[in-house]
């Protein structure tokens, strides 16, 4: 069984801070996660063997018994493969800083595999880290603490329309488990989500072991792109033709809306080309006010006619000699 060094692993010394040590898992991780190598086996061990380090450099509890225990690991390592004190009297964990003094309590009982994974969380470490974090209570060692731990949480990427993200949906999405087993779930989508937002199902994540809580199954929206409406916020935006005749003399334009009517808009008469117009409290609701609506903006641009017949022309031309344009 090789021998791992957990603070050569992570890059730092036997005297480094809980915080150098976590700053150096961070750092690792990031560089090795298989998110940023796929494909890439070696990356992937690495970042395992980084992850193995943190879980027992990063527990006080855990780091003491390594740091105590690995000058002996051999010793050990013999014990182990004679059959670690089986049909006779306990071993001595005492000689290694685990049973106080010499003589004082040991644990008799035996730990099942079941409870070795609540404590462990079944992560598949090595063989070193199981024969020293997960083997001696089995052998009949110290008595390991049962830590709860809460359960995985989990994301799925969920596509709306601009009008589902305005009036709210539902989804009755297909979720497969990490063990293959699938499960349907019934989800609501509250009006006013956007891009990226995320939506927390308390309890609908992972299982905990050792009693932890489940862990949250977090919805993340992507909002479909809209033909009309244009979205800045709470904000909705869109460009509309008019009629020039009616941006010069006046009029009224039907706007639509996302609730599935439409609204009336005044064009008051000299309306310049570009003008922009707010309809007030007719945009997205907001996620975190209900009560509160974003606007639309309307931006008219010119229609100008084409294939104008002779008198219009010669209407247009007179119109530029009562105007004076070159």
């Amino acid at each position: 069984m090789e021998y791992k060094d957990y603070y050569r692993i992570l890059g730092v010394s036997r005297s480094a801070s809980g915080e150098e040590i976590r700053r150096a898992y961070r750092k690792l991780a990031r560089q090795y996660h298989p998110d940023v190598n796929p494909g890439d086996s070696s990356a992937q061990e690495r970042f395992k063997e980084i992850n193995e380090a943190y879980e027992v450099l990063g527990d006080p509890e855990k780091r003491k018994k390594y740091d105590t225990l690995g000058a002996n690991w051999q010793q050990y390592e013999q014990w182990q493969r004679a059959g670690g004190g089986a049909g006779g009297r306990p071993f001595d964990w005492s000689q290694f800083g685990f049973g106080g003094e010499p003589g004082g309590q040991y644990y008799q009982r035996t730990i099942t595999e079941e409870e070795l994974g609540q404590m462990f969380g079944g992560t598949g470490f090595s063989e070193f880290f199981q024969t020293f974090f997960g083997g001696m209570g089995r052998t009949g060692g110290f008595e390991s603490p049962r830590r709860a731990r809460r359960g995985q949480d989990y994301e799925q990427p969920v596509e709306v329309t601009l009008e589902e993200a305005f009036a709210g949906a539902q989804r009755l999405l297909k979720l497969t488990s990490p063990d293959g087993r699938e499960r349907r779930l019934e989800v609501k989508i509250p009006p006013g989500v956007k891009d990226g937002s995320r939506i927390r199902m308390a309890g609908e994540g992972g299982l905990g072991v050792g009693g932890g809580a489940k862990g949250d199954l977090y919805l993340v929206i992507k909002v479909k792109p809209h033909d009309v409406f244009e979205r800045r916020g709470d904000d909705l935006y869109l460009e509309m033709p008019v009629e020039f005749t009616k941006l010069v003399l006046g009029g009224e334009l039907s706007v639509p809306t996302l609730k599935g009517g439409r609204l009336a808009l005044r064009i008051p008469p000299e309306t310049q080309n570009g003008k922009v117009f707010r309809l007030a409290g007719q945009g997205m609701p907001s996620l975190q006010d209900r009560t509160q609506r974003g606007d639309i903006f309307v931006k008219v641009k010119a229609l100008l006619p084409t294939q104008l017949s002779e008198r219009e022309l010669r209407l247009f031309e007179e119109l530029r000699q009562i105007r004076g344009w070159a």
